[in-house]
C-alpha cells in the first residue's frame, strides 16, 4: 500500500483504520449539521435555541437531550479535563511514550488541554448553562481522539520514518495555533466583560481586534492550526484524519456563526469572512 512521504506506514490495526474513517466522517457530518442549523448545544447557539423554546428548538439542538444542565463553566471542564488527564497519564504508563516524537506529541496534547482548562477557569465568561449530554459528547470525542492519537504514535514505533520529517515544523505550527487561539479567546472575553445578563442576546457584540477585523472565527482558524500541528508532529494517518475532521467541523461552525452575527446585527460588515481572511 502506497503511503504519502509525510506519513508513517499505517499500522496493522483494524481499530485505528476504522477510527480514522469514523473520526473524519463524523466530524465532517457535524460540520454539515451546523450549516443546517442543528447546532451543538453550547456557546451562543445554546442560548439562541433555548430562547426559542418549544419542540422545534429541541429538534434543532444536538446533544441537549432535554436532560440535566450544568453551568457552562462546569460543562466545559467536563469536556476538556478527561483528555488532559489522558495526555498526562500517558507519560506514567510504561512503554506508551517511546521516543522524542511520542514525547512531544503527548506534551503538546497535554499543553493544549491544560490551556483549555485554564481558559475555562480564568479567561472565558459565561452567562448560561450547558446540557450534561453535550458536555459528555464533547468530552468523549476529545478523550477518544487523544487516546487514539497517542496509541497510533505508539504503534508507529519501529516503522520506517517518513521521508519528509515534519516534527519540528509541527511544533512551530502548534505554537502559532495555541498562541493565536488564546489571544482571540482573550479578545472575546474582554468583549463580554460586564455583559453577563445583558438582555436577549446575552450581551453578544460584534467582535473587534486581531483577525476579528477579517473573519468571524479566528479562534477556530488557530485551533485548526493547532490540530494540524498535532498531525505534523505525529505524522500518522489517524492524526491527519482527526485534524481534517476537526477542520471540517469548525469550518461549518464558522459559517453558522457568521450567519448568526449577520442575522443579529444589521451593521455586520459584509467584508468579514467566516474563517480564512479574504477567502472563506
Amino acid at each position: 500500500m502506497w503511503t504519502p512521504p509525510f506519513l508513517y506506514p499505517p499500522p496493522a490495526s483494524v481499530y485505528l483504520t476504522a477510527m480514522s474513517a469514523v473520526s473524519l466522517v463524523s466530524m465532517a457530518n457535524a460540520g454539515l449539521s451546523e450549516l443546517r442549523g442543528a447546532h451543538m448545544a453550547y456557546s451562543k447557539f445554546w442560548h439562541v435555541m433555548a430562547a426559542a423554546g418549544g419542540a422545534g428548538a429541541g429538534q434543532q439542538q444536538r446533544g441537549s437531550g432535554g436532560g440535566a444542565l450544568l453551568s457552562s463553566r462546569d460543562g466545559m471542564l467536563v469536556a476538556y479535563a478527561p483528555a488532559l488527564l489522558a495526555a498526562a497519564v500517558s507519560f506514567a504508563v510504561p512503554g506508551v511514550v517511546d521516543g522524542a516524537r511520542a514525547e512531544l506529541l503527548s506534551a503538546v496534547l497535554a499543553v493544549h488541554f491544560l490551556k483549555r482548562v485554564l481558559e475555562v477557569l480564568f479567561v472565558h465568561r459565561y452567562s448560561g448553562n450547558m446540557p450534561l449530554a453535550t458536555a459528555v459528547t464533547i468530552s468523549s470525542s476529545y478523550l477518544i481522539g487523544t487516546v487514539n492519537m497517542i496509541y497510533a504514535q505508539h504503534l508507529s514505533c519501529g516503522l520506517p520514518d517518513p521521508a519528509i520529517d515534519l516534527l519540528y515544523p509541527g511544533v512551530a505550527v502548534f505554537a502559532v495555533g495555541i498562541a493565536g487561539n488564546f489571544y482571540h479567546h482573550y479578545l472575546l472575553s474582554r468583549l463580554r466583560a460586564g455583559a453577563d445578563g445583558g438582555g436577549g442576546d446575552k450581551g453578544y457584540k460584534i467582535p473587534r481586534g486581531g483577525l476579528f477585523e477579517l473573519v468571524t472565527c479566528p479562534h477556530y482558524l488557530f485551533e485548526i492550526l493547532g490540530f494540524f500541528g498535532f498531525a505534523m508532529i505525529s505524522q500518522t494517518m489517524y492524526s491527519v484524519a482527526w485534524a481534517s475532521g476537526t477542520a471540517m467541523y469548525l469550518a461549518g461552525r464558522s459559517l453558522a456563526t457568521r450567519r448568526w452575527y449577520a442575522s443579529k446585527f444589521d451593521e455586520f460588515p459584509e467584508r468579514i469572512k467566516a474563517l480564512v481572511p479574504y477567502i472563506f
